[in-house]
């Protein structure tokens, strides 16, 4: 059956013409765009781009903060027959851009008027790009360039010159294998790959998706995530237009950190009832709740920390379990619920039902404290090859660790490095089939081979189904430590424990490439150092200080060895044996980390290889050698 992105469009729109949308805040307050006015405006933009000549399969770039026209501009480019290659507002490096933009063979841009000075910058290197699409009024434009308002009036006159049937001709061509988007992955190796995405590959994850949550057309949320991101598409705004739902965007600040600052305060203005996550976004909302309490004093503080232990004891590790003797906590949870929590929540809009998290593993800690106040963090998978989502928790059924159940239809196995499948409760490389599945990588038939076999997608990712049906994912089945005799294991854990355990540890990355023993390259989190100094008297800026913080961070390390407080967390024997202590962090902007937060290990490795050298030598096994005292 024909289920293209269009046809899922005119769906909604017909089901619910007049529910709201999207919401946007470009004034004062958020405004809503109903179903109907949506279908108008993309209308008026799909018929202002065939009318410049836009023809079914062009590609077009899309570039812009997060805002309504991002959502229909993507949709009128369908209506023209084109494809999508949204690109992040992130890539600063001209080189990044250029290379998303030739490697696509993009002909239009729709860019907004923040983002035209990257387009300007290197414009004379992209002969193929005829005409740039520019969603906000200039005072000048360069040539080449059109004013979004004079794309509409062109569409009006299409619209008026046409029938509604030979303007909507394109649009109904479209096919379910038809490209819709080209999303370019920021590739951990060598060049970012295309993932080409058909429309059914997205409608059928939308069905795929609400399997595993029951949204209907009262929800709202709040897409604090880049729309570019496969998962801000799929669970942001097309699952919301399947259900005849409400998305709404961040206000757009003058600079990255105010759009960021604006995201409290939105919160509290859009009430959502679900926000999509990250592990950093998480950990920054969770310290924002934890200062605040701080800020009421000691005794709110006991009273939080209580109610914690309290709730969290009550939930457990999954709504699975039986409560048994926990149910005699009911009527003090809730007491606490109403004194305390709900008042957390109010920050939250006071509607908020959970956060849901794609991309790296959320720790169970920080599950765990959502679920004590009252806003569970579920944990799902997925990646953008997949369209992206393959399994979530949800209300229905969570368990913290786990990445929750499959969504429906899709068929799930773990294979060895041979491809073999394994059993249940066996780890290996996870590998999925089903309509989600990507159609390739975009101009890399070699990669696309290697990735996409007999209609299968061997994900690189690590993991094991449990006999509850529960799909648990380790890590990248790619980046294990492989010991001198040959040993395999997966660092992922061992690194988020670090790093969640204390408070002295900002980043680490853990290396072993068959040796004896494994390293660790750690960011430190110097303020809190500092803070710990200062109660010895000390200071980072004497010897002898850092010598105490370089011990302070060893001791660390210590608490998951023999003896320690985490003992038996994780085998001794893939612990850091030594570290070096790197002078700057892993950035988005140094390319040590990629637009879903994960670590990108092979540019680390590289960037760091006399580092690695050095700490494999008796004096860089030392922890007070003079390279860790030179990065502090």
């Amino acid at each position: 059956m024909k289920k293209t992105i269009v046809d899922l469009f005119e769906a909604s729109v017909k089901q619910y013409p007049n529910n709201t949308f999207l919401l946007e805040k470009t004034k004062k307050e958020f405004e809503p765009t109903t179903y109907t006015q949506v279908k108008e405006q993309v209308y008026r933009i799909g018929a202002g781009l065939q009318a410049l000549g836009v023809k079914k399969g062009d590609t077009m770039a899309l570039l812009s903060e997060g805002r309504n026209l991002w959502v229909i501009g993507e949709l009128a480019m369908f209506y023209a027959g084109a494809i999508n290659v949204p690109l992040s507002i992130k890539l600063e490096e001209s080189n990044d851009l250029m290379f998303r933009l030739v490697h696509g063979d993009v002909k239009y841009v729709m860019v907004s008027g923040q983002q035209l000075k990257k387009i300007r910058l290197i414009k004379s290197q992209l002969p193929a790009v005829q005409k740039v699409i520019v969603f906000d009024e200039m005072e000048t434009y360069e040539e080449g360039e059109i004013a979004l308002s004079e794309l509409i009036a062109m569409g009006d006159k299409f619209l008026s010159e046409h029938t509604e049937e030979e303007f909507l001709a394109v649009a109904h061509s479209i096919q379910n294998d038809d490209y819709a988007t080209i999303t370019y992955t920021s590739g951990t190796t060598a060049d970012p790959k295309g993932v080409v995405l058909t429309h059914r590959n997205y409608t059928a994850n939308v069905e795929q998706a609400r399997t595993l949550v029951n949204i209907d057309e009262t929800w709202r949320t709040l897409i604090i995530l880049p729309l570019d991101h496969c998962f801000a598409h799929v669970v942001g705004f097309y699952i919301m237009m399947a259900a005849g739902a409400t998305a709404a965007t961040v206000q757009v600040g003058r600079t990255p950190l105010e759009t960021l600052k604006n995201i409290p305060l939105n919160i509290r203005e859009v009430r959502p009832h679900f926000i999509l996550s990250v592990p950093a976004l998480a950990k920054t909302f969770k310290k924002n709740i934890e200062n605040g309490i701080r800020a009421k004093g000691a005794t709110t503080v006991k009273l939080f920390n209580f109610g914690m232990k309290l709730t969290q004891l009550y939930y457990g590790d999954s709504n699975l379990d039986f409560k048994g003797w926990r149910l005699i906590l009911k009527p003090l949870v809730a007491l606490f619920d109403k004194i305390l929590f709900s008042k957390v929540r109010q920050n939250f809009g006071g509607e908020m039902r959970f956060f849901i998290g794609g991309g790296a593993l959320l720790d169970k800690d920080l599950q765990k404290f959502y679920v004590g106040i009252g806003m569970p963090m579920y944990q799902g998978y997925g990646l953008s090859e997949a369209t992206p989502v393959i399994s979530s928790n949800g209300p229905d059924l969570y368990r913290f660790g786990s990445s929750g159940k499959l969504v429906k239809p899709i068929e799930v196995k773990i294979c060895d490095s041979e491809g073999k499948e394994l059993p249940v409760g066996e780890m290996g490389e996870i590998v999925v089939k089903g309509e989600n599945v990507m159609a390739g990588y975009w101009k890399n038939p070699e990669s696309t081979a290697e990735t996409v076999r007999d209609g299968y997608l061997y994900t690189g990712d690590l993991g094991y189904m449990s006999a509850e049906g529960l799909l648990y994912v380790k890590g990248r089945f790619k980046s294990l430590l492989i010991s001198s005799d040959g040993e395999k294991y997966s660092p992922e854990g061992i690194e988020e424990a670090l790093v969640e355990k204390s408070k002295y540890i900002d980043q680490v990355m853990l290396y072993n490439n068959q040796s004896p023993s494994t390293i660790a390259l750690i960011v430190p989190n110097k303020e809190n150092l500092r803070r710990k100094l200062q109660h010895l008297g000390l200071t980072l800026d004497t010897e002898e200080g850092k010598k105490a913080a370089l011990e302070k961070l060893e001791k660390e390390i210590a608490k998951f060895k023999r003896g320690g407080e985490f003992e038996g967390m994780f085998p001794e024997r893939w612990l850091p044996s030594a570290f070096a202590v790197l002078s700057e962090p892993f950035t988005e902007q140094n390319q040590m980390i990629n637009s879903t937060m994960k670590m990108v290990r092979g540019k680390i490795e590289k960037a760091y290889a006399d580092r690695i050298e050095y700490v494999y030598t008796a004096e860089g096994k030392q922890t007070l050698n003079e390279k860790n005292l030179a990065s502090l």
